[in-house]
């Protein structure tokens, strides 16, 4: 069963902005490059860097909770460490996440942004070498644009792929055939990866990313329609390469 790789995006911080890719080196064993290397904390969440775990999304400021988070823009550059955010009515903010004062900067200018949607104080987490993913052992995600269509029609509306916030988009594959690939080997592109486990959705995919609206109640279809909350796969990588847009994505 062949797919191709249709897109590619990374989320350095977590919870905003996803930034599309042309390309991406996968590493075994690794996560998805530059994804989900900082998170903002609401409230106290006990991340000790010197000995990281897993933490819940609800700990963080992520669409799931807080749906005023998707009207936030930012972009990373790894090269400089410097993170670029936009919000209407706000500065436009600019620092490098590489010390303690630009992440408190990022807070306190997100603070202002989100006002009565802030729970708890806010403060960027740095993961050093963590990374902040939905799941322990999500390290890649993929999103069968087939499942999505599908979803779509059963809605009667549009329903934007990037609502679920994956690393990988692949179109050519029949509509829900990834929720019975567990255990399953597949090529993409270089890289050789194993399914994981498919995704249970939460509120998240609820928000527009473009308005910041609360607007479609995903979960509810996905229960009407097919008797499932699943919507994309994570994988593992079990044999490093490159993947990119256009690549052959292939169950083996």
């Amino acid at each position: 069963m062949t797919g191709t790789v249709t897109a590619l995006f990374r989320h350095p911080l977590k919870g905003f902005t996803p930034e599309p890719l042309p390309s991406a080196q996968l590493t075994a064993g690794g996560a998805f490059p530059f994804d989900r290397l900082f998170a903002v904390e609401d409230g106290p969440c006990g991340f000790d860097p010197a000995k990281p775990v897993f933490i819940p999304k609800q700990k963080f400021a992520v669409l799931a909770k807080t749906a005023a988070v998707a009207k936030v823009r930012t972009q990373y550059d790894e090269h400089d460490t410097v993170l670029r955010a936009t919000a209407p009515g706000a500065e436009d903010f600019e620092a490098s996440f590489a010390g303690d004062a630009g992440r408190a900067g990022f807070a306190a200018w997100l603070t202002d942004v989100l006002g009565e949607d802030v729970g708890g104080p806010l403060r960027v987490i740095d993961g050093q070498g963590h990374r902040f993913t939905d799941h322990p052992q999500g390290h890649v995600s993929i999103i069968n644009l087939a499942s999505v269509r599908d979803l779509a029609d059963k809605m009667g509306g549009p329903v934007n792929p990037l609502r679920f916030r994956a690393n990988l988009y692949v179109n050519g594959w029949p509509a829900w055939a990834e929720n019975d690939w567990t255990g399953r080997g597949l090529h993409l592109g270089q890289a050789r990866v194993s399914v994981f486990k498919p995704i249970t959705r939460c509120a998240a995919p609820a928000v527009d990313p473009v308005s910041a609206v609360r607007d479609l109640d995903i979960t509810g279809a996905l229960h009407k329609h097919f008797g499932h909350l699943l919507c994309g796969v994570y994988v593992n990588v079990v044999a490093p390469g490159l993947v990119k847009q256009g690549d052959v994505a292939a169950l083996e």
